[in-house]
């Protein structure tokens, strides 16, 4: 199945560049621009072509029938965001419960247009005490740029600073919903 996604990932033009996303077995990955339902299949063909187990988090209507059980083999975990429930600490303990955990989150909380970047990947990553990679898809020139991990000791204004730097003329699959840095 990888060097069918591989096939597919090249054939469409998409290319991986960066950080080698097999040298770590925790990490909170962030994925920034989040625009459209096409980021979703697009991050299985990259993970199934460098043949790695990556979770993800999505609100929990995803997670009812049908598809329910289907978003959970493929590594998927619920989140209910109509209630505040620990969140934060309720993940990070899933961290120290496995050997191997790689969790993806968009940060954007949606595919629409966002002024603000939600948090929780920052503090699940400092509880957790892992790292946070930075993943850009970049449909401008088709390109997975992966960052090399950011200790999850930094502050969060030096990682907005790391993270402007990092995403910077990034363009998503519908440029007008992807979140803008203030300068």
């Amino acid at each position: 199945m990888s060097r069918i996604s591989a096939w597919i990932l090249k054939m469409l033009g998409w290319k991986i560049i960066g950080w080698n996303m097999n040298a770590l077995k925790k990490y909170v990955l962030i994925v920034i621009p989040h625009t459209s339902n096409w980021d979703f299949p697009l991050g299985l063909l990259i993970r199934s072509s460098i043949k790695l187990k990556i979770n993800f988090v999505g609100k929990d209507s995803l997670f009812r029938w049908p598809f329910g059980g289907l978003f959970r083999q493929m590594g998927g975990y619920p989140v209910d965001r109509s209630k505040s429930n620990n969140y934060v600490e309720t993940v990070a303990d899933i961290f120290s419960k496995k050997e191997v955990f790689r969790l993806t989150i968009a940060p954007e909380g949606t595919r629409k247009k966002v002024d603000k970047l939600k948090s929780g990947f920052y503090y699940i990553a400092r509880k957790a005490e892992v790292p946070i990679i930075l993943v850009a898809f970049d449909h401008r020139t088709k390109e997975i740029r992966v960052h090399p991990p950011i200790d999850s000791t930094i502050s969060w204004d030096a990682l907005q600073e790391e993270m402007k730097n990092f995403y910077k003329d990034v363009e998503g699959r519908i440029p007008a919903y992807g979140f803008k840095f203030p300068e």
